[in-house]
């Protein structure tokens, strides 16, 4: 009897962990993560006037001032500042109209102090590694070594200045950049790595394609169609 107590104790035990794998599986990214997809795409569009919808629906969806603030500064290294400032613009439109509606919306957290005493170049080839779950090692090649000044600003000032920055997660930086990218085309090879990036850190196949969707239904058919190429190159090769 006990054996048979046993081996149904078994079986439930199995059934429940696969049961949660697959919900965990097949959880769509949530709202506050859609709305960073969607604030990020439309700011690096310069439709003004949609990201104004957008800002309101992230502020809805639980974002603080300080998160799409932030998402909006992260930005600026991919799309530039005029899009960027234009951006920070028009959310302190909106804030102040939602104000004299009455509505005082959550300012939320600053950014921690840094408490690292390596240099900003070695704080930013850390954070990069642990981005791509690939350490560097070898020789500068490719643009690298062809123009080294540029890798030194993107480690000590995309990837420590910026990425160091925790009001943000790396994944809320990276569905924000992976959105900029998509949003400006042409940047295929760009597109790939941060594709990679967002696997890495966590997010499913699944979450990826929604991120498609969400990139076809804000900035358009033409754009969504880009990344899902890319898209199914990464997963198709992981095969």
């Amino acid at each position: 009897m006990s054996r048979l107590l046993t081996l149904i104790l078994f079986a439930v035990v199995i059934i429940t962990t696969s049961v949660n794998a697959q919900t965990q599986t097949d959880q769509g990214l949530s709202n506050k993560y859609q709305a960073i997809v969607r604030i990020a795409a439309v700011t690096a569009k310069g439709d003004l006037s949609k990201l104004k919808t957008e800002l309101v629906a992230g502020l809805e969806a639980g974002l603080t001032v300080n998160q799409i603030k932030e998402a909006i500064v992260h930005l600026y290294a991919y799309s530039g500042f005029p899009r960027s400032i234009r951006g920070l613009q028009t959310f302190m439109s909106v804030l102040d109209e939602r104000k004299a509606r009455g509505i005082n919306d959550i300012i939320g957290a600053e950014a921690s102090p840094v408490n690292d005493e390596r240099s900003k170049y070695d704080r930013g080839k850390a954070i990069l590694a642990k981005l791509t779950g690939v350490p560097e090692m070898g020789p500068k090649t490719g643009y690298s070594a062809f123009a080294p000044q540029i890798e030194i600003f993107l480690k000590e000032h995309l990837f420590a200045d910026i990425f160091e920055r925790d009001v943000l997660t790396y994944a809320e930086r990276e569905l924000a950049t992976v959105s900029v990218l998509s949003s400006i085309g042409g940047v295929e090879p760009m597109l790939q790595s941060h594709l990679r990036i967002c696997l890495n850190l966590g997010l499913t196949p699944q979450q990826l394609h929604q991120f498609v969707g969400l990139i076809k239904e804000t900035i358009g058919k033409k754009e969504a169609k880009a990344v899902q190429k890319v898209l199914d190159e990464i997963l198709n090769n992981k095969k």
